[in-house]
């Protein structure tokens, strides 16, 4: 199957942010054989203030975003890991939440984030705080898709191998992980954990990311897109700029590798529960 990775410098502006994608769908070589497409965190809506998400953010099914990213899923036939839009939770606050598309635009299911981004970083923002516009997810998503079983986690998931592991368990063949790493956090653990992830849990890890300078400066995000095989290589990468990484991979290649180093039956701690 082929996996392609869009890698962004999204804004505020949701229409530009559109038309790139769409764009860039239009560059993309899709044929009859099984397609992911992976879309980066905040595809459609990237920095400014968190009110800016509040302003476009809807309930499930009604949300102008959801809509139009599920109408390009159908128009170019595939199935889509959608990034992430802003979906409006119960508590008032908002969901993080990432569509998976199949290839006639229907919802295949959903992960909404879990772990939200609550932290000081030596960079112009310093100071994160998702909490207090968005409502952490309560459950693992792994997604039956035309090719196999799609795991989704979102960016600060990265660190929490439970989660991995939780979705290793639940028969994932492919882990994708839409992402926004800032540039200090990204050059200092973002290769380092996709490697770990994929290692852990013998399965591919497919991490799009943000990269550059969004909105004038305002903020600035690592990149280095990257797709990691069962065994922790490299398949491929994209370090630098806006486009696609595009890769084909064989979902059988984590059998052997788990016949022969059988670590999740050989694993002696409880399988991970949410708190």
């Amino acid at each position: 199957m082929r996996v392609s990775l869009l890698q962004c410098q999204s804004s505020r502006d949701v229409n530009s942010n559109l038309a790139f994608i769409k764009s860039q769908l239009e560059l993309l070589d899709v044929d009859k054989q099984a397609h992911l497409v992976v879309l980066p965190e905040c595809a459609l809506l990237f920095g400014g203030h968190e009110s800016h998400q509040a302003a476009v953010a809807k309930a499930h099914n009604h949300s102008e975003l959801q809509l139009a990213l599920a109408a390009l899923a159908k128009q170019f036939s595939v199935t889509m890991v959608a990034g992430t839009i802003p979906i409006t939770a119960e508590d008032g606050r908002l969901y993080s939440r990432s569509y998976v598309f199949g290839p006639q635009g229907q919802v295949l299911g959903h992960y909404d984030k879990m772990h939200l981004f609550d932290v000081d970083v030596a960079d112009g923002t310093r100071t994160y705080r998702e909490s207090d516009t968005f409502c952490p997810g309560d459950k693992i998503s792994v997604i039956d898709t035309p090719f196999g079983k799609v795991g989704i986690a979102i960016c600060y998931d990265l660190r929490f191998a439970d989660l991995f592991r939780a979705m290793s368990l639940a028969g994932a063949d492919i882990i994708a992980i839409p992402a926004a790493f800032t540039k200090v956090t990204g050059a200092a653990h973002w290769q380092v954990l996709l490697q770990a992830r994929a290692i852990e849990n013998q399965c591919y890890i497919a991490a799009a990311a943000q990269w550059g300078q969004h909105n004038k400066g305002s903020r600035e995000t690592w990149g280095q897109s990257m797709v990691v095989d069962p065994w922790g290589s490299i398949v491929a990468e994209k370090a630098q700029g806006t486009g696609w990484l595009s890769t084909e991979i064989d979902l059988t290649a984590s059998g052997p590798i788990k016949q022969n180093m059988p670590v999740q039956n050989h694993n002696r701690f409880a399988a991970p529960k949410l708190n």
